[in-house]
């Protein structure tokens, strides 16, 4: 049976962080919660575009804009003690921001554009605001992820996709890589005794502007525009795309969403097994100095890339 947000429960007092809501997915969940009374920070690049979207919601929303540029890991981490200096305990971390398809660009910090964005600045955010999330009942992280993933590797000898890039090839390789974070970083909260569930979702083929800049850049003859004037009769309702599992549960099912999930959310599916189970085990990677291969978990090269999160253990 389709889900729809009438099935949100009340969100009174708690707290939600989305990434990107100034747009698509995050605009649609920030306000929904806000109509469910959770207190929103839209953490969003261009505060102008931003500021536009807080000024679609209702006036007596509990909203909040925080600068928050993924690009950047000194924008991440500004971002994230602004947030903690006023918000101490977090109920939702929505890692929601993304691009898609574009050429070949580096972040500030010289990270492949689309892992650097999709991927390693939702690591070092979700790092450096555990802590508010860890101890408080029904709390989830969800990171949004992509079918795109099936046709993802991570290339750990090549990271940023030197000489191999392809648009198509360093979306699938940062999805598959946002897959892996959230199953890893679930089971390891699980083996903590954490309260915090982390949870990945695909959201189906939605009808916002991701699609939009790559889909123009790539596409010859004018092609782009005219599949961007059929997306939207191709695609579902950006409103349809968050399921229901990414809001935190109301309070007489708290207790239980700390120790149960619905049977999607125990174990990945086995339709993408084969990757999502790639997250546990030790990788063999070539050390630049010696030459030799060492073992290395997936974590572990990822602190290594963005050197803050110490958070995830």
């Amino acid at each position: 049976m389709p889900w729809n947000p009438s099935e949100i429960p009340d969100q009174s007092g708690r707290v939600a962080v989305i990434t990107g809501a100034n747009s698509g997915i995050g605009f649609k969940a920030a306000r929904h919660l806000a109509a469910k009374g959770a207190t929103v920070i839209m953490a969003c690049r261009n505060l102008e575009k931003a500021r536009a979207a807080r000024a679609r919601l209702p006036a007596d929303a509990n909203v909040r804009i925080v600068e928050l540029d993924l690009g950047s890991q000194a924008s991440v981490k500004k971002a994230a003690e602004e947030i903690l200096a006023e918000y101490p305990r977090l109920d939702l971390l929505l890692n929601n921001a993304g691009i898609m398809w574009l050429e070949e660009g580096r972040t500030e910090d010289g990270f492949e554009r689309q892992f650097g964005i999709n991927h390693l600045g939702h690591f070092t955010l979700t790092a450096l605001l555990l802590p508010a999330l860890r101890d408080v009942a029904g709390s989830r992280i969800v990171t949004v992820s992509s079918i795109a993933h099936r046709a993802g590797r991570i290339h750990f000898d090549n990271i940023h996709l030197d000489g191999q890039y392809g648009r198509q090839r360093a979306y699938a390789q940062a999805k598959l890589a946002n897959l892996m974070f959230a199953v890893e970083l679930d089971r390891r909260l699980q083996r903590a005794g954490a309260q915090t569930r982390s949870l990945a979702c695909h959201p189906g083929i939605a009808s916002t502007n991701l699609a939009g800049p790559g889909i123009a850049e790539e596409t010859p003859l004018g092609i782009g525009r005219v599949v961007r004037w059929l997306w939207p009769l191709m695609t579902q309702s950006a409103e349809k795309a968050p399921g229901r599992h990414s809001m935190p549960p109301p309070p007489h099912r708290r207790r239980a969403a700390t120790t149960t999930a619905p049977p999607a959310l125990k174990k990945p599916s086995a339709r993408h097994g084969k990757h999502a189970r790639a997250a546990t085990p030790w990788i063999r990677k070539r050390d630049s100095v010696s030459g030799r291969c060492r073992r290395a978990s997936p974590g572990n090269i990822f602190r290594e890339l963005t050197g803050r999160p110490q958070g995830l253990h």
